[in-house]
């Protein structure tokens, strides 16, 4: 088939433009409800449950999950799927383990939750750089590829791609806050459901809506292996390794930890969860049936052949059943998904920089309700900047080993300390420090001594550390110095709040 992508598309542009107008008009009514702090970093609480858990999959359902899914299920097949399922279980796990604590806990952040009985100053200094660390990678992979998919969708230059990005993203959150961005994820959620249900129903359509006919297909294109494991990943430690960084980095994500925070209550934060596990539960198990029906019907070397990652095929896919408007409806909910996404990281940093450094640890807690909204906006304009001025440098490289840093990061700096701090009563600060700093600083290092970035970017022949993904050794050391750190320097103070703890976090007594 001959494609239209790379050229300027009419029908892309026009919905582009009206998405923008309307996220635009909602910012503009969402900035006039936007003046104390708690509206700006968490919408007043005034979120439902059912909103919230759009918001969440608004935030969660990113440019990596709708192209990159359906394109390593086209090129690789069944291992793409993986993918889907190691982002998926994290949910429940969520939903078990710290949706209620988080939002009994906390204000605004998740060092919040760390802070309540661990010492505030040294324990929110740490959270703060895992949590940075986390939203400024995943940031920078979500920002140029938005810049290579723009390239590629409307033709326009790079550079000026992430400038649209950083722009309209900066438009978003300085001036609507939390509320804005929780709207803006909502209307993206239903549009990205929408487009890629309707894209399975055209798919399923030319095989006479029947699964069987479907991977009968794609057995007989491509052989049975299509179907099995070990087209991606061959070794089982690499795979579980993978499997926990998506599992537990779900669970140190900033951006996703600070929507428990926009609801009234635990019992609406437990709501928000399950409906948002609905809808990506819905979503990730229908996105595999794109990826084998793009290479069934459009085959993968005229895929790979526009872009090496398969990142097109759902663009292609769309294009070849519904044609040009469908294939513009597709590009606009693909550049709104990146939007949407990167407003929230953006939120977190700025709500991280505010709240947890400038508000508890700079001014100890006296800054007025003016200053630390002043504070939050500035911090979003300069994390707008930096961002789009990384996205501009990181032009070349493969984003992929920073998406896989930003999860390895949440998942062995992060989701350790914050689990630990919930569960173990004799967890100290120096635990939580120690545990921070090595599972966020030797999961960077293994990334960069990984095949990923060792032998695939720097060109050495032989990787230092073997394993692609290194949270199985990361997360187990961040484990392991919470205990010794713990055992070798108590806290006394931390072990006696730890019974008001378990009352605050299971009858939600003074929260918030």
């Amino acid at each position: 088939m001959e494609s239209s992508l790379g050229q300027p598309n009419f029908i892309s542009v026009l919905f582009f433009v009206v998405f923008v107008v309307l996220t635009l008009g909602i910012t503009y009514w969402a900035a006039k409800k936007t003046k104390t702090s708690s509206e700006f970093y968490a919408a007043g609480r005034s979120i439902t449950g059912f909103q919230n858990g759009l918001a969440l999959s608004g935030d969660f359902m990113s440019a990596a999950s709708f192209l990159g899914i359906s394109g390593m299920v086209a090129l690789k097949g069944y291992d793409g799927i993986i993918y889907a399922v190691g982002w998926l279980v994290g949910w429940p796990a969520l939903m078990f383990l710290l949706a209620e604590p988080l939002r009994n806990l906390g204000k605004y952040t998740f060092a919040d939750v760390l802070a309540f009985r661990l010492k505030q100053k040294p324990i929110r200094i740490v959270a703060s750089v895992g949590g940075i660390l986390v939203t400024i990678t995943y940031s920078i992979a979500q920002i140029v590829g938005s810049g290579k998919l723009i390239n590629l969708m409307f033709g326009l230059p790079y550079e000026l791609a992430v400038l649209i990005v950083g722009g309209v993203m900066l438009l978003y959150v300085l001036f609507g806050g939390m509320i804005a961005t929780t709207w803006v994820q909502i209307i993206k959620a239903c549009l990205l459901l929408f487009g890629v249900t309707l894209l399975v129903i055209l798919s399923l359509a030319q095989f006479g809506f029947s699964l069987e006919n479907l991977f009968s297909a794609v057995e007989t294109k491509f052989g049975r292996t299509a179907l099995e494991p070990g087209g991606f990943a061959s070794s089982p430690i690499d795979s579980i390794s993978l499997g926990l960084a998506l599992m537990f980095g779900l669970l140190g994500l900033p951006h996703i930890l600070m929507r428990f925070y926009t609801v009234p209550d635990a019992k609406e934060a437990r709501k928000s969860v399950a409906y948002a596990t609905t809808f990506i539960g819905y979503f990730y198990i229908i996105i595999p049936i794109v990826g084998f029906a793009a290479a069934v019907l459009i085959g993968r070397e005229q895929i790979a052949g526009i872009d090496k990652g398969g990142n097109m095929a759902a663009a292609l896919l769309a294009e070849l059943l519904g044609g040009t408007p469908f294939l513009g409806f597709i590009a606009a909910v693909a550049f709104a998904t990146i939007l949407a996404v990167v407003a929230g990281l953006t939120l977190a940093a700025a709500s991280t920089i505010s709240h947890d450094l400038y508000f508890n640890v700079f001014t100890e807690g006296k800054a007025t309700e003016d200053e630390q909204v002043s504070v939050a906006k500035k911090a979003t304009v300069v994390f707008s900047i930096v961002s789009i001025l990384l996205g501009i440098l990181f032009k070349d490289q493969n984003v992929a080993f920073m998406v896989g840093l930003a999860f390895a990061i949440a998942a062995s700096g992060n989701f350790p300390a914050l689990f630990l701090s919930i569960v173990w009563k004799n967890f100290s600060t120096l635990g939580g420090v120690f545990s921070i700093l090595i599972g966020s600083v030797s999961a960077t290092l293994f990334i960069i001594f990984s095949p990923t970035v060792w032998v695939d970017v720097f060109k050495f022949d032989q990787a230092i550390f073997p394993l692609k993904n290194p949270a199985i050794v990361s997360m187990s050391l961040a484990f392991i110095s919470a205990f010794i750190f713990s055992k070798l320097f108590p806290d006394e103070n931390a072990s006696a709040k730890f019974e008001s703890e378990k009352v605050r976090v299971y009858l939600g007594v003074g929260a918030e």
